[in-house]
């Protein structure tokens, strides 16, 4: 019997993937959470073999959660489980835990196969997920190759998160600014984080003035 926690703030979401679940013979929903600090809670008491873990998780994100499983408790698998596909996402969860990444519009066939999958110790990750992987693989190659220096690519909103944040902007007011919520700037301060290899916000600030990554992106 594979034993699942599932971890995601919708709560709709949840109920949904526990019912389908449980009428797996051998699937078993031993606990549902809905922000990363709970995660950690429920490990004290449970003992999950695969926790399905959102990366957009309030309170404390769904990497953060997995890097501290990984080190606490490193016989729990991860499968993440996200709307976002995009590399710096896949690499960063992958590289703290995550047996596997699979995006929200995958169908439930695929979903069953991941859990047993990742649950029989292999990886396992959507067609799309593995396609954008692929490519950066690509580009990394290009580059070691002597090939011209690649600007990362920066979405609008990621954009409009940076120039805030070398304005000084803290995480609330760039949210009330933006009129988005805490945890999607902190999804993209740690998506641009990974995009241009920094290790804080200071290093962030430090490679876009350098390499005029604001001017940059305004084509």
């Amino acid at each position: 019997m594979i034993k699942i926690m599932i971890a995601d703030d919708h709560t709709m979401f949840v109920d949904g993937i526990d019912s389908i679940l449980n009428k797996e013979s051998d699937m078993q929903v031993i606990c549902k959470c809905y922000d990363g600090q709970e995660v950690l809670t429920q490990l004290k008491d449970q003992q999950p073999d695969i926790i399905l873990l959102d990366i957009n998780l309030p309170g404390m994100s769904g990497i953060e959660v997995s890097k501290k499983v990984l080190a606490e408790y490193p016989d729990v698998k991860i499968l993440a489980i996200s709307m976002f596909n995009e590399e710096s996402y896949v690499t960063e969860i992958l590289n703290n835990g995550a047996q596997g990444y699979i995006l929200k519009n995958t169908g439930i066939d695929e979903l069953l196969n991941a859990i047993r999958t990742i649950c029989g110790g292999k990886t396992y990750f959507s067609k799309d997920v593995t396609n954008t992987i692929m490519k950066s693989l690509m580009k990394k190659r290009m580059e070691s190759k002597g090939s011209t220096k690649l600007i990362p690519k920066i979405s609008r909103r990621e954009k409009e998160v940076l120039k805030l944040i070398v304005e000084e902007y803290t995480t609330q007011e760039i949210a009330k600014e933006l009129f988005i919520s805490l945890k999607t700037v902190e999804s993209h301060r740690s998506s641009l984080l990974n995009k241009v290899n920094a290790r804080n916000t200071a290093g962030l600030v430090r490679i876009t003035m350098e390499n005029n990554l604001l001017d940059l992106q305004k084509k």
